[in-house]
């Protein structure tokens, strides 16, 4: 039984908002007649939207304003997207019949379209913390690019969770509990996305020790204070 045979060259693109895509498939089949080439693009929850239905290169009938002078149809099947909108991302499927054969030939290519992110930056409530600080928050923000993954590094080492150590749940924030000498360094964020990946410039944290003898004195001071407090309590004046 003949039937159109199609292959995608990529299961998966890449795209970046301005620029353009090229879903790149082939066809092959035992009639020499033109193709009939349709693409529609589907997303989750939506009806299909027909993006183009061409005979061979020549388009057929009129294209949605949105796709108005930014598609071209090859020979083979393949469509070219140009000056790509976040609105292009989502799954196409493309159907290539020929009046000879028998069965329609289709095959699926995702496209996922995005912004560039752009360098992320860091910022705290001072450049410095005493040890044995509470705690201490280092928060990394960028401005622009979608679909941001944050990630930290410590002296250009990635870090993760551990007891002291805490990421936000969207990796944001960087927590130092109970802060210890060991936290001096350069710490630095990234933003990654599918297609683009950026780091912040390093910035110090300094860590100052605390003295035993200012550890021995406030320990010392808060004794002295409930002792006196207490003398206060119980003392009653002499008649």
């Amino acid at each position: 039984v003949s039937g159109v045979n199609v292959t995608s060259q990529a299961q998966l693109v890449r795209g970046t908002v301005g620029r353009e895509a090229l879903l790149s498939v082939s066809y092959s089949s035992s009639s020499a007649d033109k193709p009939v080439i349709k693409w529609q693009m589907k997303r989750p929850r939506e009806k299909p939207i027909t993006v183009v239905q061409s005979i061979g290169t020549d388009i057929i009938g009129n294209l949605r304003p949105e796709y108005r002078d930014r598609i071209f149809v090859f020979g083979n099947g393949s469509l070219l997207l140009h000056n790509l909108r976040l609105s292009d991302e989502g799954a196409y499927e493309v159907e290539i019949s020929i009046t000879d054969d028998t069965f329609t030939g289709e095959s699926h290519v995702e496209l996922t379209v995005d912004v560039p992110v752009s360098k992320p930056y860091i910022q705290m409530m001072a450049s410095s913390v005493l040890e044995y600080s509470e705690q201490f928050h280092l928060h990394c923000s960028h401005d622009n690019g979608t679909k941001p993954v944050y990630g930290w590094l410590k002296g250009g080492k990635v870090l993760s969770n551990d007891s002291r150590l805490q990421l936000s749940h969207d990796q944001k924030v960087l927590t130092i509990w109970r802060v210890l000498m060991s936290d001096d360094d350069a710490y630095a964020c990234t933003v990654d996305n599918p297609i683009s990946s950026t780091r912040s410039a390093p910035v110090k944290l300094t860590v100052y020790r605390r003295s035993s003898l200012y550890i021995i004195l406030s320990t010392g001071g808060i004794f002295l204070l409930i002792t006196l407090v207490t003398v206060c309590a119980c003392w009653k004046p002499s008649k």
